[in-house]
């Protein structure tokens, strides 16, 4: 058994899922989309969960937990609540990203321009491409305007893209020349059921890799470009942003 947990978005995905041998069984997969907020639902949600299955916390196999890009707060929620299960437990976590388990519900062979909003104007691409049950990344992802998203769109005939961004920027992809065919209907949230399906639970785990754990932040956070505020102690912005 596998709990898996999203929080990338605005709506927290959870999934209990049962690995028999090389496939995957849905037990549960639930949903919880705004206005409530992650923070407050997340604890009472997995608690039900299990206890609607008989699963105890310790029993499973490990956690795995999207790890962005995506919304800040929301990757802190998740990532924090599961180190806090694991390190109580004794339980292993797992990572994946986020844009990669929105592409594994995209069609097979094409490349998959999966966006996400970062910020007003600003969306977050993952550029994949689905053979089965994984996802090759073709890019590493980044963030840009939707203006340009269209040019590498334009650039790659063969692409579409897909994901939680085509909510409030088709429109605007549209008017900067994408053909509206080119741009999928969902998924609007990435699937905690296929972030289990590409995560890799470690065979062992220190305490030390479990804390150094964190989120995919493609860019800096406002608070953390903001001109008018000292830099906060600890690494630099820039020296945690994964390059590849």
């Amino acid at each position: 058994m596998l709990l898996a947990l999203d929080t990338s978005t605005l709506t927290l995905s959870l999934a209990l899922v049962e690995r028999e041998g090389a496939s995957l069984r849905v037990v549960e997969h639930a949903v919880v989309g705004p206005p409530q907020k992650q923070s407050e639902v997340l604890p009472g949600i997995i608690g039900e969960l299990l206890a609607r299955h008989g699963v105890a916390l310790a029993s499973l196999e490990g956690l795995v937990v999207g790890l962005g890009p995506g919304s800040f707060t929301g990757l802190r929620i998740g990532l924090a609540t599961f180190k806090a299960l694991a390190y109580a437990t004794g339980l292993k976590v797992a990572g994946a990203s986020s844009l990669a388990a929105v592409a594994l519900e995209g069609p097979e062979g094409v490349p998959l321009y999966c966006l996400a909003v970062a910020r007003k104007d600003d969306l977050y691409l993952g550029a994949y491409v689905r053979r089965g049950q994984s996802v090759e990344a073709l890019a590493p992802e980044t963030a840009m305007s939707p203006e340009e998203v269209a040019a590498k769109l334009a650039a790659a005939p063969g692409a579409v893209a897909l994901g939680p961004a085509l909510g409030d920027y088709r429109a605007a992809l549209v008017s900067h020349g994408v053909a509206p065919e080119r741009l999928l209907e969902g998924p609007m949230f990435p699937s905690a059921v296929s972030l289990a399906r590409l995560a890799r639970i470690p065979e062992s785990q220190t305490l030390e890799a479990l804390f150094a754990l964190e989120p995919h932040y493609v860019r800096a956070s406002e608070p953390e470009r903001n001109p008018k505020f000292p830099p906060l102690p600890g690494p630099a912005p820039t020296a945690r942003l994964k390059e590849d």
